[in-house]
């Protein structure tokens, strides 16, 4: 048995020692491949102290759309879904919305007559669900309806529909001293109440499309933020570029999208000095999620894939990349 335990011992010990030696893998739910491949090499290149590429700490700015980027933007923006159910809730208080359009189509489920509107019925749903209240006010309705609300096709909470391998990204970034910041289209007040707790991000580092904020002393004399029924700044297409040299200060060496909207962040990341690294996630699993890119009316990606191929970018094709989706839970 002292032979046999003798002979066993050293291989014993390699066999740890390699377990050991080899870290955990820091992207699980990613294919290995050029696209994960990528991302690791680029961390590993501006991370490494006395290389060629080595950024300071303090530069390492990595910006992320959302809607699409980092959680499902199918059938429509999740803020819309929002907007939609908060007219249900309130329309007990608006009887006039039982005959005024687009009120009227949404309490109906008058889907075509809500399409025909435009852009331009959804206007008055937006400012009559997102204006008129404090922030304090409006943060808690957002969070009592991601609470509550189920996404129509998944069933399940919005904020359980985030990408499993964008949360595994984001973590990766900043254990490697990145500064990961949200810059959206979104609403910056809808996404800041439930972004710390679902991504890491703190209110801080989210940088969105405003409406006017005003400063004013409440009935009971305390001081109150109101939202009024005017916008401040469009995060969206150029504006993103502009948000960031506002907002962060800092142009990013890193920078995820998803759509056309994100086109500008992308190329004014690349555009700096130094190493630099430009992501799309392209919507390419009908199963699991959804697939879309030149013709969708949400999350349409045209110009910016044509963009990524004549630059070199890194596209993500969500079905031969991701191991999973969604996460399991969180």
């Amino acid at each position: 048995m002292m032979v046999r335990l003798a002979a066993v011992l050293p291989a014993c010990l390699v066999a740890i020692s390699v377990a050991v030696a080899q870290p955990a893998d820091p992207l699980p739910s990613w294919k290995d491949g050029a696209t994960k491949s990528a991302i690791v090499d680029f961390v590993a290149r501006v991370t490494t102290q006395g290389g060629r590429d080595f950024v300071p700490p303090a530069e390492r700015i990595a910006t992320f759309d959302n809607d699409g980027t980092l959680w499902t933007e199918q059938p429509f923006y999740f803020q819309l879904a929002f907007a939609f159910d908060r007219v249900k809730v309130m329309a007990p208080e608006h009887p006039d919305w039982k005959t005024r359009q687009p009120f009227k189509a949404l309490l109906e489920k008058d889907t075509k007559a809500l399409a025909a509107s435009g852009e331009k019925g959804l206007l008055p749903i937006m400012a009559a669900t997102h204006a008129g209240m404090t922030t304090d006010a409006f943060a808690s309705s957002v969070r009592d309806w991601l609470a509550t609300a189920r996404h129509p096709r998944f069933n399940r909470p919005y904020d359980s529909l985030v990408y499993q391998p964008m949360l595994e990204l984001l973590a990766y970034l900043r254990a490697n001293g990145f500064k990961t910041f949200v810059v959206s289209g979104g609403g910056v007040e809808f996404m800041r109440p439930w972004m710390e707790r679902v991504y890491g991000i703190p209110p801080e580092q989210v940088v969105g499309s405003s409406g006017v904020v005003k400063f004013q002393i409440g009935a009971d004399g305390k001081p109150v933020l109101m939202k009024e029924a005017k916008v401040e700044f469009i995060d969206d297409g150029p504006g993103k570029p502009v948000g960031i040299n506002r907002f962060i200060g800092r142009r990013p060496i890193f920078a995820f999208g998803n759509s056309d909207g994100d086109l500008q962040m992308l190329q004014w990341t690349v555009a700096g000095s130094g190493a630099r690294f430009a992501g799309i996630v392209h919507h390419t699993d009908e199963v699991r999620e959804y697939a879309y890119d030149r013709q969708s009316k949400v999350g349409k990606l045209d110009k910016a894939l044509d963009a990524a191929a004549a630059g070199g970018w890194t596209v993500v094709d969500m079905k031969q990349d991701w191991k999973v989706v969604f996460p399991d839970s969180l």
